[in-house]
């Protein structure tokens, strides 16, 4: 199993202050010898769960530039026809994946294409279900645009849990269908702006996988 490069650093500094606290409960408490144990039982479990927060799947991914690929694993919470008004201000379908925090959380990039806007939004903390997350909550924006024409929209949007949100596009920069494009830390939710002429694969609560999901197809 492979370990994120956004993990190492949470890694070793949480592994640090729990050999520290159970260091510190070995020598100052002399009784309590099961409370000892139990502490310290839990704390190899709750560091094996951050390990297991960071890990990176391999997975084998088929390429094909009329699907449009699941960015992120977890459920789907929205399907709505919606105007998206920070970068298109159209009507666009949304297609919201909601990441908990059992969840890989590697955001992948669902096409082809180029970057041609990115923007990071400071804002609230809003539960990721919430309907107000996509627009009030911490967020970070991508837009690709394929070598159709066809642009989508990635929107990465912290939620109650998450306090960071990692992106690597840059504008111009071209991206590979199913390459990272980044990493939401704790829980949070991943939105996509699709065509309205987009067929949509994927049905509400659905657990979809992300790069080996089929979210939409482009029309035609």
């Amino acid at each position: 199993m492979r370990i994120h490069k956004e993990g190492y650093t949470t890694i070793i500094v949480v592994l640090f202050v729990l050999l520290l606290i159970n260091t510190a409960i070995y020598f100052k408490i002399e009784k309590a010898v099961v409370f000892k144990y139990i502490f310290a039982g839990a704390s190899v479990i709750f560091w094996i769960f951050m390990i297991a927060f960071f890990r990176v799947p391999k997975r084998e991914v088929e390429i094909n530039p009329q699907n449009i690929l699941a960015p992120a694993d977890g459920e789907i919470v929205v399907i709505e026809e919606t105007v998206e008004n920070e970068y298109f201000k159209d009507r666009r379908i949304q297609v919201s994946t909601f990441m908990s925090p059992l969840n890989i959380h590697v955001n992948w990039s669902p096409v082809k294409g180029t970057v041609q806007y990115t923007k990071y939004h400071k804002g609230k903390y809003l539960v990721a279900w919430h309907p107000k997350s996509s627009t009030l909550n911490e967020r970070s924006t991508i837009v690709l645009k394929t070598e159709n024409g066809q642009e989508i929209l990635v929107r990465q949007i912290a939620g109650a849990m998450a306090r960071r949100i990692v992106t690597y596009p840059k504008k111009n920069e071209n991206y590979n269908q199913a390459q990272q494009i980044g990493f939401i830390k704790f829980g949070s939710r991943v939105d996509v702006f699709l065509p309205l002429d987009a067929d949509v694969k994927v049905t509400l609560h659905q657990q979809v996988r992300g790069t080996q999901t089929v979210l939409a197809k482009f029309a035609g």
